[in-house]
């Protein structure tokens, strides 16, 4: 995939459990620092995913469906855009609690805190992705690196290897016995990269790194 100018992003995939809303707000702070997003904007950020994440983890859906997180900054105009996706049926709607009312109000805060928010049906009708914008004045990222899933990566585009680049030749998936995706990336030269398809990968326009710092990145799931 491509990174247009001025554009930049991670997604990741997390496994439907307590400690996936924490990791996911680890990720997007080291990012953010990255970035030199302003503290309160990346107080602000963490927030909103944090409520997102926990949302699409209470969605109805098969255990091993996976929660995806994308997380995107683009520099004109200084703009980052939280996504999370889920195979989960049925559109979130904000609940207005009482104020005796203990839980109910994620959304809401979504809403207050968001420059503006909404929710996209995915591919092949299975699921959604809730999303939301947030105002980021003087968001200066890294330049020409985003990270994504290993399975997003493809052919035409460049990985490190060894502290080598190599073109990316082939792509395919196959998957484990238990259910589980990974992907075989074929290269230019030497032998090809097997790696579990939300393992991250850092893309570079005009090349990209193979990073494996997603500690913990698993299979993606169908959806």
């Amino acid at each position: 995939m491509a990174e247009p100018s001025g554009f930049h992003e991670i997604s990741f995939r997390l496994v439907r459990s307590r400690s996936s809303a924490p990791r996911a707000r680890a990720v997007l702070r080291a990012r953010l620092g990255e970035w030199r997003v302003e503290q309160a904007v990346a107080e602000t950020g963490e927030l909103v995913l944090s409520e997102l994440v926990t949302n699409a983890l209470r969605a109805p859906a098969p255990g091993d469906r996976m929660v995806g997180v994308r997380i995107e900054c683009r520099e004109r105009g200084g703009l980052l855009r939280l996504e999370v996706s889920d195979a989960g049926e049925g559109r979130p709607v904000v609940r207005r609690p009482g104020a005796l009312d203990a839980a109910g109000r994620g959304l809401l805060l979504v809403e207050a805190l968001a420059h503006r928010w909404g929710v996209d049906e995915r591919q092949a009708d299975i699921g959604k992705t809730v999303w939301a914008e947030l105002l980021a004045p003087g968001i200066v990222p890294a330049s020409g690196e985003a990270e994504v899933a290993a399975v997003t990566v493809r052919a035409g585009q460049s990985v490190r290897v060894g502290g080598v680049w190599r073109t990316v030749r082939s792509m395919r998936s196959e998957r484990y016995s238990s259910g589980g995706l990974f992907v075989v990336i074929g290269l230019d030269e030497g032998p090809a990269l097997r790696l579990q398809a939300g393992e991250a990968v850092t893309v570079r326009t005009g090349g990209a790194g193979v990073s494996r710092a997603m500690e913990g990145a698993g299979p993606v799931s169908s959806s």
